[in-house]
């Protein structure tokens, strides 16, 4: 048995791998029903709950990708978390599978006599389309293959420096992963334009994938945080997360809180101000029927309440506060996601169908049982007892 792997915390995390497999099967059971019911609207909360949980797969690689290239003991305390959930991305792909079946029932370009009907449809048809080799099914057979490819090789080669210290090689893995941030960026861009811009085909917006980006990035510390402190209430954990793992963790949600603001501002203020035909009705339709309360609700609690909580750093610093905020944020981040998505269907106002809870509830637990699966693997896997020297280390890390 290794540093990280004890028998107390191998039992805690079986205990939730088997409550979320449950609710995963529960929530496939009555997602299952719904979809015998009504289809569409299957498909419709489906894709929602794909989006909102892909982020934190995404978002582990995308934060493991910047702490290779930048350090931090940050990093290096929350770094079983993140490439667990990296590790998870395989399963991310075979949910999407759901996502490509349900083409037709979500997406007006997919229909030809749509098209065929509408000139800018014409014209985008050239990248809107499921014929093409570098179509909508190509497109996303790509993302996948790199997205996984740079998740099991980041994990590989981060294992491989903890066992030979040998910094040529720390270097490399640097090199690669600061070609793998370029590359992270430009194919998220490109997913959510495919998967969620063009639910709306005609309206489109440069700051699109950076609003998703910032998001998935928010999603992950918020998880990152609440597992963590999770983790702390077993040893060796309870050594690791001190105070001050906390308190880098907490800085890092509050910023990314505060970016998320601005993102979201500024594509808000492009949009209002150009005043364009295929623009403005976006928003319309979010901010100008009865969505509006869920904006209301989005920047007062998702981005006024935690800035104002996390300025302390006595709250940064507290596990059992932060990591409170932490959940809270994810519950915000699901209402997000809620009111970017769900009105492209629902345009003339607020809708609630109880799908759009139970596909969550399934797909969500089948994600944490696999992802608790997967740490359990990390937290047994060589060298754990580096990694534990090295996260109680007082001096900055150089990244890995």
């Amino acid at each position: 048995m290794t540093a990280l792997n004890s028998d107390a915390l191998r039992a805690r995390i079986d205990g939730v791998q088997k409550l979320a497999l449950g609710v995963g099967v529960l929530g496939a059971i009555g997602a299952g029903v719904g979809w015998s019911q009504d289809a569409t609207e299957f498909f419709r909360s489906y894709l929602f709950s794909f989006l909102f949980w892909m982020a934190f797969p995404l978002g582990c690689l995308g934060l493991t990708l910047v702490h290779t290239l930048t350090g931090g003991n940050w990093g290096i305390a929350a770094r079983r978390v993140l490439h667990a959930g990296m590790r998870t991305l395989p399963l991310t792909a075979l949910f999407f599978i759901v996502v490509g079946v349900g083409l037709h029932q979500l997406y007006e370009w997919s229909h030809a006599d749509v098209v065929a009907a509408d000139p800018i449809l014409q014209h985008k048809s050239k990248y809107l389309n499921t014929t093409e080799f570098h179509g909508f099914y190509g497109r996303a057979v790509f993302y996948f293959l790199f997205w996984i490819g740079y998740a099991y090789m980041l994990s590989a080669r981060h294992d491989h420096y903890e066992r030979t210290r040998d910094e040529k090689y720390a270097a490399t893995t640097r090199n690669l992963a600061g070609i793998g941030t370029l590359l992270f960026v430009l194919t998220v861009t490109f997913a959510v334009t495919d998967w969620a811009m063009s639910l709306e085909p005609h309206w489109f917006s440069t700051i699109y994938g950076v609003m998703f980006i910032v998001g998935q990035g928010l999603s992950t510390l918020a998880f990152t945080i609440v597992m963590s402190a999770w983790l702390a209430k077993s040893a060796p954990y309870s050594a690791i997360m001190q105070a001050k793992r906390y308190h880098d963790l907490g800085k890092l949600m509050f910023a990314f809180t505060l970016l998320w603001g601005y993102v979201t501002l500024a594509q808000f203020l492009i949009i209002w101000s150009a005043n364009l035909p295929e623009e403005t009705p976006w928003y319309l339709h979010r901010g100008y029927t009865s969505w509006r309360t869920i904006l209301v609700a989005l920047l007062s609690l998702h981005f006024a309440l935690p800035f104002l909580i996390l300025l302390s750093r006595k709250v940064k610093q507290n596990p059992a506060l932060v990591s409170k905020i932490a959940l809270f944020i994810l519950v915000m981040r699901f209402v997000d996601m809620s009111w970017i998505i769900i009105p492209a269907f629902h345009q003339e106002g607020f809708h609630f169908h109880w799908l759009y809870l139970a596909t969550p509830a399934a797909m969500g637990g089948l994600w944490v049982a696999f992802f608790m699966q997967q740490l359990k693997g990390r937290l047994a896997s060589a060298p754990a007892d580096s990694y534990l020297e090295r996260a109680l280390e007082v001096a900055p890390s150089h990244g890995h």
